[in-house]
């Protein structure tokens, strides 16, 4: 790594917000990760650093004719990749992931610079591409079908798992590269070409990841280059490649509007839909909680991100005989918070996206003050050399739990706290949302812990016990139910969902016997 970048990826300047301006830093990193800069000024179509509100590039949108010829070119490619072995397959996906530990600290840089994760956060997203990676290559010795006993003797009853076809990627700002990934290394591993179609506000992160995973194809050799295709573009982009039937397979992650536009068109086509959309987690915090664990996870799962996860910490449903306390304790937590440059090795909040994810977060915040309740945080914080970038306080607010506003997902760092007095009554609220993601309970009553995993407790997805509902692991499923969409990916048997299952019976024997005892015997007329 050069002196120059590393003093983009290591800064430690003691005043909060100083530095190199954004454009600076990202034409450093696409030198240092060998990718001529000409493309951060290749069109007309302007991106913004959200750390300091400074354009970092004007790149070309690809124009319809570009989109049909990389589709296309994805879809001829997967005749052959289909027909390449697995573990050959996992060898690539391997290959990749080494590529990610070479070059883990001026991608992590890049995703800062464009989603204004802090540097920590950054570095972990990277982490999260190389794990799936890894996890990937042990998969493609493991896309194990079934044998199953037949009723009928002499035949055999058998489970075969194909690829599918090409496999549609949309993804969201606030993980530029982490989700594609999750989709793109299970896809590749089980047989399957990708198009991938990120978000247009992080545009720079796919292009510099997909300029990686496109160099280890052509290093890899004995393989098909276009198995993996990259589509900039506006909203219309997504929509055609959604409404597109060579597209099997789309995974798309987005708010629950998104996924009520998505699903309905790839259904009327019988395409399949992997659907990652919001989340409205809560955490329940029992009296016989660890208090300070409690208070340690309540502040990182609201604020991380500066509230820009799916499964950020939206509400928080304390007992009634420690809310107060808790209440005071979280809002004492907030106060140490330092919020500026993500770069700086201080800052834990970054700038949130952009100026409408602030207006969305005041307005939520008005009406709290409308409705008569009192918030802790909230405003914007003035960035020295950041001033176009929308830096707020983590905001927290005591509400009753029947407050609507509760109900809805803001992506933005906005807490609800509020009390119940039986635990039955707590799953009861923490359920009675539209959302269903990740979830979380604190306590140290096995009884309350395990009601909370049973069928009647938590109704989410995702639901943990003595930690927050954030930081998801690669080895198990992601996804969630109700208005989240009901998708899963990354771990566990995501897998299934990049493949198409045929079952298979197998007649082995000189006779041909009937399942269910079904008797047709036909006799000749003469």
């Amino acid at each position: 790594m050069s002196s120059e970048l590393e003093n983009i990826t290591y800064t430690t300047n003691s005043i909060v917000g100083a530095g190199i301006r954004s454009d600076a830093r990202t034409k450093a990193i696409f030198e240092s990760l060998e990718i001529n800069p000409s493309v951060l000024e290749s069109g007309s179509n302007a991106i913004y650093s959200p750390i300091d509100g400074e354009r970092i590039a004007s790149i070309a949108f690809d124009t319809s004719e570009d989109r049909e010829t990389k589709l296309a070119s994805a879809h001829a490619a997967f005749a052959e990749w289909r027909e390449t072995p697995a573990p050959h397959r996992g060898e690539l996906v391997r290959q990749f992931g080494n590529v990610l530990r070479q070059k883990k600290g001026p991608l992590a840089a890049l995703i800062a610079i464009e989603s204004g994760k802090i540097w920590t956060e950054a570095l972990g997203e990277v982490q999260e591409m190389i794990d799936i990676c890894d996890f990937a290559v042990g998969l493609s010795r493991q896309l194990y079908g079934l044998t199953m006993g037949s009723e009928r003797p002499g035949h055999k009853l058998a489970e075969y798992w194909h690829p599918i076809g090409v496999v549609g990627v949309i993804s969201a700002f606030n993980f530029p590269t982490a989700v594609w990934s999750w989709n793109t290394a299970l896809a590749l591993v089980c047989g399957d070409t990708v198009v991938w179609k990120p978000s247009e506000k992080t545009p720079l992160t796919a292009i510099a990841s997909s300029e990686l995973l496109q160099r280890t194809i052509e290093d890899f050799g004995d393989t098909p280059k276009d198995i993996h295709q990259l589509i900039i573009g506006d909203a219309q982009a997504g929509k055609d490649l959604v409404a597109d039937p060579r597209v099997p397979v789309i995974s798309a992650t987005g708010s629950t509007a998104m996924g009520r536009k998505v699903g309905p068109v790839v259904a009327e086509r019988f395409g399949r839909c992997i659907l990652e959309l919001g989340g409205n987690n809560a955490m329940i915090v029992s009296s016989s909680a660890d208090f300070d664990m409690a208070v340690e996870a309540i502040v990182f799962a609201a604020v991380g991100t500066a509230g820009q996860r799916c499964t950020t910490l939206r509400r928080v449903i304390a007992h009634e005989s420690i809310v107060d306390d808790l209440f005071e304790k979280v809002v004492e937590g907030y106060k140490g918070i330092r919020i500026g440059d993500p770069f700086h090795e201080h800052s834990l909040v970054g700038p949130l996206i952009d100026k409408d994810a602030f207006e969305n977060m005041q307005a939520a915040v008005f009406a709290l003050k409308e409705a008569g309740l009192t918030v802790h945080g909230g405003e914007r914080v003035n960035v020295p050399e950041a001033e176009g970038g929308y830096y707020v306080r983590p905001a927290i607010a005591r509400i009753d739990s029947n407050y609507g506003g509760a109900q809805k997902e803001l992506f933005a760092p906005l807490l609800y706290v509020m009390s119940y007095s039986t635990f039955e009554e707590a799953v009861a609220i923490q359920n009675n949302v539209p959302q269903g993601l990740s979830s979380a309970v604190f306590s140290n009553d096995i009884r309350e812990t395990e009601w909370f995993l049973s069928a009647v407790g938590s109704d989410c997805g995702i639901a943990n016990v003595n930690t927050g509902p954030s930081g998801a692991e690669i080895g198990g499923a992601f996804g969630g139910e109700k208005e989240t969409g009901g998708g899963r990916e990354s771990g566990s048997d995501a897998w299934k969902s990049y493949m198409r299952r045929m079952t298979t019976t197998v007649n082995y024997s000189s006779a041909l016997p009937l399942a269910q005892g079904v008797e047709f015997s036909v006799e000749s007329n003469d």
